[in-house]
């Protein structure tokens, strides 16, 4: 079964293609270097890039992979949550291909795929599992029991753990996005572990909240100016941490301290709780790519005697190939939508809208010779 994922939820255009949820090729055009002129993604600017791009990231797709549309089983595409302009882009793509090729159309949760991700190409993955996902806009807890069936038990409030990342670089006036700076500046380094607080764990449940980090950060900061870089260094080439400031690396550490812990605690509380017969952790997301909390992960599970599963680093961030491999998952259960799928905006939840009936009529285009 060969599917073809398509990705914009957010600051990234990408298309794959995974054949019975093992990848085959991606193409994915990055746009950190557009929204790092303004320290944070532009909505407009994000949906204006995934329209120039998208068509000649398909075409080169499925030209260096020899495949034509035709050859696709089934089209999915992330619906939400998201950027609503930027889904619409990737939505108003797979609505036309699915409908031009006479293919189902499956609407994907992000999130859920994301935690898909440190599954893709497993056979192996026991359940139920527990699921920590970790990215710019979102931090949640979910028990799998399966890879369809899943229950959020804890989320963020306010900021999530990568948006404390990059508002902590922010303060230190580090490129965008920033996490990846504080993550290897601060490798090597012992963390102050009382420099920052361990934002809300005076309670018993498993919700997020990490605004209060990014202000002790900030108020660190102005106490201490000189820890603020006068100018901004420049993105392009490999960070060599040794070159920066001493108490500049310092502050890093304690940030990857403070939110690696966090999450620590929510984790044991889930996996002394609800999450009490979960019988493998899984993490995804494009802060699960950060050394300080991977390591921490990997701590926690060899403690409890429990299978760690982890996407390698590229596919922790946005990227279609996890897309591809869901849709994949959500085919074989016999699962799509027809072509009144909508976008999902950030802030809403994704809702379990899948029927069992073909989306589309019959192909209109699969007949024409030569590649489509």
């Amino acid at each position: 079964m060969l599917c073809l994922g398509i990705e914009t939820s957010c600051d990234e255009t990408a298309v794959a293609l995974c054949r019975d949820g093992r990848p085959v090729l991606e193409k994915l055009a990055s746009q950190i270097d557009v929204h790092a002129l303004f320290g944070g993604v532009v909505p407009e600017l994000a949906s204006r890039e995934h329209l120039r791009r998208m068509g000649p990231l398909l075409r080169a797709l499925f030209d260096e992979a020899g495949l034509r549309l035709a050859d696709v089983d089934a089209v999915a595409v992330a619906r939400g949550p998201g950027l609503l302009g930027s889904l619409l882009i990737g939505l108003a793509t797979a609505k036309g291909l699915a409908l031009a090729a006479g293919k189902p159309l499956i609407g994907v949760d992000h999130l859920h795929a994301h935690l898909l991700a440190a599954t893709i190409g497993r056979d192996d993955v026991a359940y139920p599992a527990l699921g920590l996902l970790v990215s710019g806009g979102h931090t949640q807890l979910t028990l799998m029991r399966s890879p369809l069936s899943l229950e959020l038990l804890g989320r963020t409030l306010d900021d999530a753990a990568g948006e404390a990342f990059d508002k902590a670089a922010k303060s230190l006036n580090l490129p965008y996005p920033g996490g990846a700076y504080l993550d290897v500046l601060g490798q090597g380094i012992e963390a102050d572990r009382t420099l920052f607080p361990r934002p809300y764990l005076d309670n018993r449940n498993l919700d997020f909240s990490f605004s209060g980090l990014k202000t002790a950060v900030a108020v660190h900061v102005e106490a201490n100016p000189g820890l603020r870089l006068p100018v901004m260094p420049t993105r392009p080439g490999p960070i060599d941490a040794a070159a920066w400031p001493l108490e500049l690396r310092r502050v890093c550490a304690a940030v990857n301290f403070a939110i690696a812990d966090t999450l620590r605690v929510k984790i044991e509380r889930a996996l002394a709780g609800p999450a009490s017969g979960a019988t493998s952790i899984l993490a995804a997301g494009g802060v699960a790519a950060n050394s300080r909390i991977r390591a921490m992960l990997a701590d926690v599970a060899g403690r409890r005697g429990l299978p760690l599963n982890l996407p390698p680093p590229a596919l922790c961030a946005d990227n279609a190939t996890m897309i591809a491999a869901a849709g994949c998952r959500l085919f074989e259960a016999g699962l799509c939508h027809d072509l009144s799928l909508d976008a999902v905006p950030r802030g809403r939840k994704v809702p379990w809208d899948y029927r069992r009936m073909p989306a589309v009529g019959p192909a209109s285009v699969d007949s024409r010779p030569g590649a489509q």
